[in-house]
């Protein structure tokens, strides 16, 4: 993979690189495992001193598969973005993100088999978003080490932008617009739960109700924080849980067989082209079974 630069400083090499997300580690590598530095089509070193205009070229060698074990399985899978950078696609319901013990056929597999069907250099699976098994939208990869490395700059800065829809159901009042500033820790019951309690991690969410229909509410959803279950876990405890989601005390009568939520919206700057890239996934067929059944009611 060859990324080129124009040195806007006059600084050493490996200092200007850093500011493009170029690591030490990625350096080494470049430099141990037959990569190039090159200054203006002449190779250098990485203490190199640059001139203002000076263009400077890397070459980073295609990495090899350090997952190990990680199956590629070949799976149909829904592509709503790619390039030779990123790859976005939209997450069917039912599948977990990783393997584990208890999840061997999951998205990092199915992906993994996408990169090998289509013979693509490096065919490291880097997850730069995920989703619960039982979410469904957007997921984010990363096709190399260096583009994963510029996008986590993004979700450390916060402009990496998620926005989901959620079916909520409870007595009381919703305010139309919202924001739920709640800390959120494991109770010490429980290794799988999660709950609001003095003790836990900052988290912030925001909301606004899109469509009522009685007691429940189609709501988008934009995270500011990304803590386990954020979304589950501040919607119940404000007393509007999710559809679905028996864990949190959702109700299961509307047909909807796990939690109601679904990322619909995921924007994040292309640091390669510097485009705006935003996507967009419509809902899946079991959320819209639901809306349709209590807008017929």
């Amino acid at each position: 993979m060859r990324f080129e630069f124009v040195a806007d400083q006059h600084v050493k090499i490996k200092v200007f690189l850093k500011k493009h997300g170029v690591s030490k580690s990625l350096l080494a590598k470049i430099k141990y495992t037959g990569g190039l530095i090159l200054v203006n089509g002449r190779e250098e070193k990485a203490t190199y001193l640059l001139d203002i205009g000076d263009k400077v070229t890397i070459d980073i060698p295609a990495e090899e598969d350090v997952t190990g074990q990680l199956e590629p399985i070949d799976f149909p899978l829904e592509i709503l973005y790619e390039d030779e950078n990123f790859l976005a696609i939209n997450k069917p319901v039912g599948y977990a993100s990783i393997p584990s013990s208890i999840h061997s056929s999951t998205i990092a597999n199915f992906v993994k088999g996408y990169l090998v069907k289509q013979n693509y250099e490096n065919k490291q699976v880097h997850i730069v978003t995920r989703l619960d098994r039982d979410t469904s939208g957007i997921m984010l990869f990363a096709k190399h080490g260096y583009a994963h490395a510029r996008l986590d700059k993004q979700l450390q800065a916060k402009t990496i932008l998620k926005r989901y829809f959620a079916l909520v159901q409870g007595s009381g009042q919703l305010d139309a617009v919202g924001e739920i500033i709640a800390p959120i820790g494991r109770p010490t019951d429980s290794i799988i739960t999660r709950c609001v309690t003095k003790d836990g991690k900052y988290a912030h969410t925001s909301y606004r109700v899109v469509q009522s229909w009685g007691d429940v509410h189609l709501v988008d959803i934009q995270l500011h924080t990304g803590r386990t279950h954020q979304i589950r876990v501040h919607f119940s405890h404000i007393g509007f849980p999710l559809l679905g989601d028996d864990l949190y005390g959702g109700s299961l009568e509307l047909g909807i067989e796990r939690q109601a939520l679904h990322c619909h919206n995921l924007a994040f700057d292309n640091p390669f082209t510097a485009e705006r890239i935003d996507l967009e996934s419509i809902l899946p067929d079991d959320f819209q079974a639901v809306i349709n059944l209590l807008t017929n009611k």
